[in-house]
């Protein structure tokens, strides 16, 4: 069977190097992330081999979260090209077993849709992936239109990834807390704060009526609906139209129309089965979230799924081919 996966990770030190110092220093310094940057930044060897090892068919790769988002909007349009060029050189020579998410300068919105532009007309990109906020601010904000449009207009859509958190929620929510220097990260990233955050840029969407007003933008997130589907049920109730927010449509409608999720890094049955219950199978798609988990992980949860194999179809591959034009 063919297996597509969506949240797979790359990056490159020669690009990194160009980073400030200081924002490179502030993520990442853990001995498991050390252990991890030869694979993130390796793309036809030991990735390739453990698809093939693993039977998946083909990844589509997005950078992981040391990016533009941590340079002013002058330097990172340049930077996001340079990114998106030695993304496209890498995997030129297996276009049947690598797609890719562009890196976007989202701070400077209109440079962001003209390189989106650029890179799904001459690298065939799938859209493009955004990790957390941008100078503090969501998507809903009006500054990013330009990049809302263009993604619409190309039919491509935007994967929103949690990023590192603002200085001023990291204060707040994520300081003095553990008995080790490196805890702040689990607790702020992939132990819990990521997922919440994501969770509330997509409902400010929804609220700020962004879904209404780009009606044919299609959003994908992560983790298993980044904690959503657990609060379905109570936000449909609070996020009603004419309860205050902009939105049109309910929360159950505008995101089997327009929102996407992935397994990534998932790999149990329950928080599944909540998803398949508020989701269904048409807005699942398979992923791993490589190489922070493994490609074994990833099957061994896929084989345990117990759904007609039509199902299984679509969430392995049939979503993922269809929503990013894979075949």
């Amino acid at each position: 069977m063919r297996i597509v996966t969506l949240e797979e990770h790359v990056s490159f030190p020669e690009l990194t190097s160009l980073l400030p110092s200081g924002a490179v220093a502030s993520f990442g310094q853990s001995p498991a992330m050390q252990q991890i940057k030869p694979k993130l930044a390796d793309v036809t060897g030991e990735r390739l081999k453990s698809m093939d090892d693993n039977g998946i068919s083909m990844q589509v790769i997005s950078v992981d979260s040391l990016g533009a988002n941590m340079l002013t909007r002058e330097q990172a349009p340049e930077f996001s090209t340079r990114y998106n060029d030695v993304i496209a050189n890498k995997i030129a020579g297996h276009p049947d077993r690598f797609k890719a998410f562009a890196l976007l300068p989202v701070s400077a919105p209109l440079a962001a849709a003209d390189e989106l532009e650029r890179v799904v007309r001459d690298y065939g990109f799938c859209g493009a992936m955004i990790r957390g906020v941008t100078d503090e601010l969501f998507l809903d904000n009006p500054m990013f239109a330009p990049i809302l449009e263009r993604a619409e207009r190309l039919d491509v859509p935007l994967y929103l990834h949690p990023g590192l958190p603002p200085k001023s929620v990291a204060d707040a929510y994520y300081s003095n807390v553990g008995t080790l220097p490196g805890f702040f990260e689990p607790l702020a990233c992939y132990g819990w704060g990521w997922h919440s955050e994501t969770a509330i840029h997509v409902l400010r969407l929804l609220a700020g009526g962004i879904f209404d007003q780009y009606p044919k933008l299609k959003i994908i997130i992560g983790h298993m609906g980044e904690m959503l589907p657990m609060m379905m049920a109570r936000s449909e109730r609070a996020f009603k139209p004419g309860n205050g927010g902009a939105n049109q449509r309910t929360l159950t409608d505008t995101f089997k129309q327009q929102l996407y999720i992935t397994t990534s890094g998932f790999f149990t049955l329950p928080p599944f089965k909540l998803a398949m219950d508020t989701f269904g199978e048409d807005n699942i798609m398979f992923s791993v979230d490589y190489p922070f988990s493994t490609n074994e992980m990833g099957i061994d949860f896929l084989k345990q799924i117990d759904l007609p194999e039509e199902k299984i179809r679509k969430i392995a591959h049939g979503n993922a081919d269809r929503i990013l034009k894979l075949v």
